[in-house]
């Protein structure tokens, strides 16, 4: 594992480098673990919302085989598309086939986002679920092409947003009707972990760098993992190190 300069990365914590996405999917993974470790030890219970799209799923698959006390884990998602339970495209069917079919997690600590019932509806009702446990302990969260985080993308009203949590309209990639845990809810989870791999990536984190403000900027002491693939080529020359000690969550 390689580091960078924090201060590269705007309102980063620490940042990371990995030369593969398998290397890093292992090692987001077993950050997951000592941080559910920890709070589980100290709270009794591990509030966990994890990340849609494509880059978390080897992550998932990784994180089923280590050890979690998955009785005391609950699972909210970071953001959801108004598509029908069960739709393949839907974050929670990507991470029931990934990961929660594989573990023993009881089905009542799953708790996906109603997205079907529309936008308006869905983020009201998880609203009232969320402000009743907020803080989460972790959130996992991806970074698109434009620099979007969760459904938050750039110049959305959903992104200024107060609200914990927010209905999404007009999205630039369908479906454009989804529901996300409002910018609030990201900045007052106790840990923030970014997973950004592949070159398609480049021109964001490029941006990022020279102070864009772009969604994932505006997340706060975030924990960034990203793959050698990932970085601005000016930007691939690291050094040897290794991850600093973390407050428990």
């Amino acid at each position: 594992m390689l580091t960078m300069k924090i201060s590269e990365l705007p309102n980063a914590q620490a940042v990371f480098v990995h030369d593969d996405l398998d290397d890093l999917s292992a090692a987001v993974a077993q950050r997951v673990v000592e941080l559910a470790t920890q709070a589980i030890a100290v709270r009794g219970v591990f509030h966990l919302a994890l990340a849609g799209g494509e880059t978390p799923r080897r992550c998932y698959q990784k994180l089923r085989e280590l050890t979690i006390d998955w009785s005391r884990v609950q699972i909210y998602f970071g953001d959801e598309r108004c598509l029908p339970v069960g739709n393949a495209q839907r974050n929670d069917s990507m991470a029931r086939e990934s990961l929660l079919d594989h573990v023993p997690i009881p089905p009542a600590n799953i708790h996906s986002i109603p997205a079907e019932l529309g936008a308006r509806e869905a983020a009201a009702i998880y609203a009232a679920l969320l402000d009743r446990i907020m803080p989460l302990d972790l959130v996992l969260l991806g970074m698109g092409e434009d620099g979007h985080t969760a459904s938050l993308f750039p110049n959305n009203p959903a992104t200024e947003s107060a609200s914990s949590i927010v209905a999404v309209f007009d999205a630039p990639k369908l479906p454009a009707e989804r529901v996300s845990l409002g910018m609030s809810t990201l900045n007052t989870a106790r840990q923030r972990i970014f997973i950004v791999a592949g070159k398609e990536k480049r021109a964001a984190l490029k941006k990022i760098i020279e102070g864009t403000s772009l969604p994932v900027a505006r997340v706060a002491a975030a924990e960034w993992h990203l793959d050698r693939a990932a970085l601005p080529e000016e930007k691939d020359q690291c050094t040897q190190g290794t991850m600093r000690q973390e407050k428990p969550i």
